[in-house]
């Protein structure tokens, strides 16, 4: 038997290939673990919400990233860790502009941030990872 459950929330576009889970649940005794999967701007059809607008994608990325914590019972205040996949670091403001605008309270996370060459979905601009302990 695992130590841990998989999961993919109500709200929450998951993967159309069932490639994927979008939060692993680890137990922790009186705590637990939760290590989401990578976020990109999916509307509910599995389109890239936004096109090229980073702030519109960065904005639904922190959205479903909510949504996944909320049915866990945990907010971005819960969030230990962010790894952030960007397809051009030049527009790390505009992504850290909305950022902001859910890591408001206590002291930020830790974070990664990275640029690459692209992400599985052509029009994605941007993928989060988040670790969040409830």
């Amino acid at each position: 038997m695992n130590a841990f459950t998989l999961d993919n929330p109500a709200g929450v576009p998951s993967s159309p290939h069932k490639a994927f889970s979008n939060v692993a649940v680890v137990p922790l005794g009186e705590r637990t673990l939760l290590i989401l999967s990578g976020q990109v701007a999916w509307g509910d059809d599995h389109q890239i919400v936004g096109g090229d607008d980073m702030r519109a994608q960065s904005r639904r990325v922190m959205e479903l990233i909510g949504k996944v914590l909320a049915a866990h019972g945990a907010t971005f205040a819960n969030v230990v860790n962010l790894r952030t996949f960007l397809t051009d670091i030049s527009r790390i403001r505009e992504y850290g502009d909305i950022r902001g605008e859910y890591f408001q309270d206590g002291p930020p996370p830790t974070s990664t941030t990275v640029e690459v060459s692209r992400l599985f979905l052509p029009e994605a601009l941007i993928e989060v990872e988040a670790t969040a302990i409830v």
